[in-house]
């Protein structure tokens, strides 16, 4: 596979796709990176959008790269791949998207608009979230999230002595608190 940045992974182009639409193929489940790279050995261009989310793993906040649209990927052909059927029997393809007989089309624009975003990234915690502090001396202590302090740790506000303090701690420490 080529090498990519993190927000999306993408096969080259050529030029006869100027502007033709593409279409949207269904991963088997959790297969979007192999069907990728079948695809683009069979020479069809092949875009599948990431997105970075922090998600709470083995009791600590982690960053977790994955499909934006989980068993979903694009695909282009050119007049010289008219025949999809090797696209269905392709390992890690489910099938094509279709409307009745009609494969699912999206505008290039569309694609395109999401290959130029930037990474998407969002944070489990938004600013004045209950989060329960996981670890550390101040374990099982309730707060609340002001906002990052880098890129490790956060600004929380706990009640200490009846009186708030605004400490930083580590952000892989912070557990959603839905009591």
């Amino acid at each position: 596979m080529q090498d990519m940045d993190n927000s999306l992974k993408t096969s080259k182009g050529t030029s006869d796709l100027a502007l033709s639409p593409w279409l949207v193929v269904h991963t088997k489940p959790r297969a979007e990176a192999r069907a990728l790279e079948n695809l683009e050995r069979q020479g069809f261009e092949v875009f599948l959008p990431m997105i970075t989310l922090q998600k709470v793993r083995r009791a600590k906040l982690a960053n977790i790269t994955e499909p934006m649209f989980s068993r979903y990927l694009f695909l282009r052909t050119t007049a010289s791949m008219e025949d999809l059927s090797v696209v269905r029997s392709t390992l890690g393809v489910s099938q094509l998207v279709r409307f009745g007989t009609v494969p699912a089309k999206v505008p290039h624009a569309w694609v395109e608009a999401m290959r130029v975003q930037p990474a998407v990234q969002e944070t489990l915690h938004k600013q004045g979230d209950k989060v329960l502090l996981a670890d550390g001396m101040l374990k099982g202590l309730e707060a609340v999230y002001m906002h990052t302090d880098g890129e490790m740790r956060a600004l929380v506000l706990i009640d200490l002595l009846s009186k708030p303090h605004l400490i930083s701690y580590e952000a892989a420490h912070l557990l959603p608190n839905n009591a």
